[in-house]
């Protein structure tokens, strides 16, 4: 590959927000942009919740600011988002990351439980694309990159708001990129495999389970959390530009079993 063919992924001068930025997959995206240049906005739903992946990004030389936000309230996203604008004026690079996981069986599902899941992972991810968006289709040049899952494929077993967000969040890429494509706005999606993450720890302690999901997975593991760097940083820089409405499975395999 030529220096002019890497250069393609250089975020240098670009600003990112990635939501639920405080750990997980969110901090290792956030940090993985910052590595490729980008100033990283990280919010977390508590104040200075992100604190130490800032202090992380600043170590390796980047910039990088903590905000907070309850994805669970409309106006608590819709003030975060205006105080990401404010600090470098703009945001180039969106990852609506943030989510949140509840299980029961379906039919004792708790309506709060689902309403909260579905606002935490759907509804936010849509009120900041359509806040941040805006800016983006009036600059013509945006990324919007959302986390989706190997539940926008299946059903699962006793998440079914997750699995309905999850699903949701595929279909608002594609109909996000159908629109905004012509804006030179690219909107597509990451769909983690089985990665170690807080989310997934009840999983990971599930005896019978932990060994049904390695033995499907051709790559014989969970995924770490860095793994998912390389994905984001791709979707986030010109090295896309023609990458459009995709969703990016990074599963070691999983899908292909």
């Amino acid at each position: 590959m030529s220096n002019s063919d890497i250069s393609a992924f250089d975020l240098t001068g670009k600003t990112a927000l990635v939501t639920g930025a405080s750990r997980g997959l969110g901090q290792a995206i956030a940090i993985s942009l910052a590595k490729a240049g980008a100033k990283v906005v990280c919010s977390a739903s508590s104040v200075n919740g992100c604190e130490q992946t800032v202090e992380k990004i600043r170590q390796l030389g980047g910039e990088a600011i903590s905000v907070a936000a309850d994805l669970n309230d409309a106006d608590s996203v819709t003030a975060m988002a205006e105080q990401a604008i404010a600090w470098q004026g703009q945001i180039d690079v969106l990852v609506n990351n943030g989510g949140t996981i509840a299980r029961y069986p379906a039919d004792e599902f708790p309506q709060d439980e689902w309403l909260k899941v579905i606002n935490v992972n759907l509804n936010s991810a849509f009120l900041l694309s359509q806040k941040i968006g805006k800016q983006m289709i009036e600059r013509k040049q945006g990324k919007i990159i959302n986390i989706a899952s190997m539940l926008s494929y299946t059903g699962g077993i006793t998440v079914p708001a997750y699995t309905a967000s999850k699903h949701g969040i595929a279909g608002v890429t594609k109909a996000l990129a159908n629109e905004w494509a012509q804006h030179n706005v690219q909107v597509n999606a990451i769909a983690p495999g089985y990665f170690r993450t807080d989310n997934t720890q009840a999983l990971q302690d599930n005896a019978e389970r932990n060994a049904e999901i390695q033995k499907r997975i051709p790559a014989g593991q969970w995924g770490e959390p860095e793994q998912l760097g390389g994905a984001a940083v791709f979707l986030a820089s010109s090295a896309s530009d023609y990458v459009n409405g995709h969703i990016l499975a990074v599963d070691g395999g999983w899908l292909a079993r």
